[in-house]
């Protein structure tokens, strides 16, 4: 059973811009010398379902490794799924030839985790930002001008358009890979881990344009994380992710509030607090042992093997359940899917 969609009370009623259908990708694994053939495969993403809708920013959270990205880039047409369908506004990403994908990428952009590599560092920015337009056939009306707009709305200056990558800041570069995403007018931004490589301080301020910019343009945001707390100062729903699938799903602030899964309470157990007292006081949820390989991964749940009330509270028989069973995503009374089959509320924070 999978999940049939994320969508908060408040926009069952709207049609999803984007929506993610069981999506599976595999990457194949080679052996041998000479002569290499295959011998198995690593489980990237394993029928993960999403829905986004106009104007709102769906978080994707976990760890490393455990499948955000790749996720991201299925989304994008940029892997090719192993099975599983992609539909921006009803049509299937997947099946779409070169020539009308190609026109789809106006409406679909990405902005990478690592500012300066993802900026070619021997062109100027102007020429940077104008990259996207001249593959479209739409500098030529209006694009020295729309460059200086768009370098204006990400708060830099458009006499500096003739500078460098180098010259600029961590944090403006990545106003510089903003202003490139913006270029063609998109719906949706794909936002894979963009404030991970900044400063704390330089953090809010792209957050704070990232906000500004989707109330200002009505954008859709797909906001790939490692870091729950950047997560929740932008993100409308949260999506955990763990070893390929997605785990737990609610709004914001109610998985904050009553985390349901093991693993999201271990991951906001993590998260520091301000105030001493309650720091040196709260319950912290401690994983122990390693990420289980995507190529070989657990059977049943596969958090199974890093899970705290598995080890110290289920009974033999709950394990067996634990060991034969895929639990699926779903309500079992909390509020929100969840992915466990003993899913329990807990106040963390």
């Amino acid at each position: 059973m999978t999940e049939t969609s994320l969508a908060p009370q408040q926009t069952i009623s709207r049609t999803p811009v984007l929506s993610a259908r069981d999506i599976v990708k595999h990457f194949p694994v080679y052996g041998g010398g000479i002569l290499r053939r295959k011998v198995g495969d690593v489980h990237a993403v394993c029928g993960v379902s999403f829905d986004l809708y106009p104007n709102e920013t769906l978080g994707l959270v976990g760890e490393s490794g455990c499948g955000k990205s790749t996720t991201a880039r299925v989304v994008l047409n940029l892997h090719s799924a192993t099975a599983g369908e992609v539909l921006f506004n009803g049509q299937d990403l997947n099946k779409l030839p070169g020539k009308e994908m190609r026109h789809l990428r106006r409406s679909l952009q990405i902005v990478f985790q690592d500012p300066y590599a993802s900026l070619d560092p021997r062109v100027p920015v102007n020429e940077i930002v104008a990259e996207p337009l001249r593959i479209h056939g739409l500098y030529d009306n209006g694009g020295r001008e729309r460059v200086r707009e768009l370098l204006r709305t990400v708060g830099l200056r458009p006499e500096h358009g003739n500078r460098f990558p180098h010259e600029f800041s961590g944090g403006q570069r990545q106003r510089i890979g903003i202003a490139r995403a913006l270029a063609l007018e998109p719906k949706v931004l794909v936002l894979d881990e963009p404030v991970s490589a900044l400063d704390v301080s330089i953090q809010a301020g792209v957050l704070n344009l990232l906000k500004d910019l989707q109330a200002e343009l009505g954008l859709s945001y797909l906001f790939v994380s490692h870091d729950l707390s950047v997560v929740r100062h932008v993100a409308d729903r949260i999506a955990v992710m763990y070893l390929g699938k997605i785990v737990e799903t609610a709004p914001a602030e109610e998985l904050f509030n009553n985390p349901t899964h093991p693993y999201t309470q271990a991951l906001i157990s993590a998260i520091p607090v301000p105030d001493p007292r309650k720091e040196r006081t709260r319950e912290r949820i401690v994983i122990t042992g390693d990420v289980p390989s995507p190529a070989n991964p657990p059977s049943g749940c596969r958090f199974r093997t890093r899970c705290p009330k598995f080890a110290a509270e289920l009974t033999d028989s709950q394990r067996k359940l634990c060991v034969d069973q895929v639990p699926d995503l779903l309500d079992r009374g909390q509020g929100h899917p969840s992915a466990c089959h003993y899913a329990e509320t807990a106040q963390l924070l």
